[in-house]
């Protein structure tokens, strides 16, 4: 039965992805999304635009830190269903804006959750991160103690984990948490490392590698990524926090290569110390999300990236005709 789904950060990478499979699947679908400048926020509206002569898609440009905003979006569209990816996103940033994180990050959660209580919301899915497990022995389990963060954006996560619970023991809202590791793909967030790299090497610029490129990421598609967010909010659950992630950790060295590979370009590569909030590797234990969801990883690397360089390739073509 189709649903009426609040998606907030429904303009962003993940979050327009998800729009666009809710979209159509038939369920009507408010995004909620401040475009802010974190990143060129032209890049969201492109990400939005196919969607906007859909009937069963509504834009509302709200800061989920306006809680007075909030509550007019939520009066006007009665969601049944909220899924949560608004955040400020990133590791390295949070370590010298930890203000603004906390505030969007912490204070819109409450907003959100607060709103979802009052306006009787029948599911809750908040996207979390893998950084909430740290310096953590992998593969990452969500029973490990995930209680040690090391950067403010990791702890702003386990904050909305832990509100997360809090309302559901209040208000007994089914909720999922999901931990997401290492997302790519078509319309990825120009900050993170595979469209950073794929834009350099094919521009003929040089790419920034902080240590000796051995640390190793999770890497999961952003196809595989909305599939697990379908599949939380039509199972029934009550409360879980569950992995979604390749599974498979991959060295920074083969990331390159294999763009590389699909650019048909060498990459051009200039080492920096290590930062700091960094951990060396991410690696997903998805037996919890095989079990509850029925979902796995479809997508390997080589697959991801070919999307990834396809789709980049045809949008800067466009731009030229």
């Amino acid at each position: 039965m189709p649903k009426t789904i609040l998606v907030t950060g429904g303009a962003g990478f993940v979050g327009s992805h998800l729009c666009d499979a809710l979209v159509a699947r038939g369920d009507s679908v408010i995004c909620v999304d401040n475009f802010n400048d974190y990143y060129d926020p032209s890049i969201k509206e492109h990400n939005i635009h196919p969607l906007s002569a859909r009937g069963n898609f509504r834009l509302c440009r709200t800061d989920i830190t306006d809680a007075a905003a909030l509550k007019e979006t939520f009066d006007e569209h009665k969601p049944d269903a909220v899924i949560h990816t608004a955040a400020r996103a990133g590791v390295r940033p949070s370590i010298e804006s930890p203000f603004l994180y906390t505030k969007t990050n912490i204070e819109g959660t409450v907003n959100i959750l607060e709103l979802s209580k009052k306006s009787n919301i029948r599911k809750f899915i908040f996207a979390s991160s893998s950084s909430v497990y740290g310096l953590g022995k992998v593969p990452f389990r969500e029973d490990s103690n995930t209680l040690d963060p090391i950067s403010p954006y990791a702890a702003t996560k386990i904050s909305g984990e832990l509100l997360c619970r809090a309302y559901h023991h209040l208000c007994h809202i089914p909720m999922v948490c999901l931990r997401l590791f290492t997302v790519y793909g078509p319309r990825g967030r120009p900050d993170m490392a595979p469209y950073k790299f794929m834009k350099s090497i094919l521009e003929g610029e040089d790419i920034q590698i902080y240590g000796d490129g051995t640390s190793q990421r999770d890497y999961t598609y952003v196809g595989d990524i909305v599939n697990g967010f379908i599949a939380a909010m039509d199972k029934n659950l009550t409360f879980e926090t569950i992995n979604l992630g390749n599974s498979h950790p991959i060295p920074l060295k083969a990331l390159i290569q294999t763009i590389e590979k699909h650019t048909g370009k060498k990459a051009k590569i200039r080492h920096l110390p290590n930062q700091p909030g960094d951990v060396p590797v991410t690696y997903a234990d998805v037996s919890k999300a095989k079990r509850l969801l029925e979902w796995k990883p479809k997508t390997d690397l080589d697959a991801g990236v070919k999307q990834m360089v396809d789709w980049y390739t045809s949008r800067e073509a466009s731009k030229h005709l």
